[in-house]
């Protein structure tokens, strides 16, 4: 049976029609989970209106050497704190604020990693999300409890690697979920 009281480091995947557009077929990575409370970041959302040129600009950063910045894409991370950006990333690169969450993972909100990030000099793998999903004391537990989301374990691949559309249907299927058979019902046993 799945361990409610830890759920830091697994992925959460949204059911259908949970009833918040924000989280449709979302697939949440738990940063932290404690008696306070959850913070995620939503790894399968993309801002449409802002790319990591256009970011650096408005942070008057620039690349190594004057060069075009790389190509990043940022992801809507949730609705909480939209204007903040976290930096979801492979734990080859950790500063003394970034918080360590598995053996492979980290996460740092500094803008010191995005110079980085910018000069080529950042972590091997990253995610850029602006805002994040956070749930008070109980929250989580209790919605998942409801059905409201699935729970998986977190996969590099998954996290860094996946097209942002093909992130959702393949954490189901690596729970064994036809998502084909999935309804926005659910019954309590």
């Amino acid at each position: 049976m799945l361990d409610l009281s830890n759920l830091e480091g697994k992925l959460l995947l949204a059911m259908p029609e949970m009833g918040d557009p924000r989280f449709d077929r979302a697939v949440v990575y738990v940063c932290t989970h404690n008696n306070e409370g959850a913070m995620g970041i939503v790894i399968n959302h993309p801002v449409q209106d802002l790319d990591f040129p256009d970011l650096m600009k408005q942070l008057n950063i620039t690349a190594a050497d004057g060069k075009k910045p790389p190509e990043i894409q940022i992801h809507a991370g949730g609705p909480v704190e939209t204007g903040r950006g976290f930096v979801l990333h492979s734990a080859d690169y950790v500063q003394d604020t970034s918080i360590i969450i598995s053996q492979t993972v980290a996460l740092t909100a500094t803008v010191d990693i995005l110079r980085a990030m910018a000069r080529g000099e950042g972590p091997t793998n990253q995610l850029l999300a602006l805002g994040y999903a956070g749930w008070s004391a109980g929250q989580l537990e209790s919605e998942v409890e409801q059905n409201a989301w699935l729970c998986a374990d977190a996969d590099d691949e998954i996290i860094f690697k996946t097209q942002l559309s093909d992130k959702w249907p393949l954490a189901m299927r690596m729970l064994g979920v036809d998502i084909t058979m999935l309804s926005g019902s659910a019954g309590h046993a």
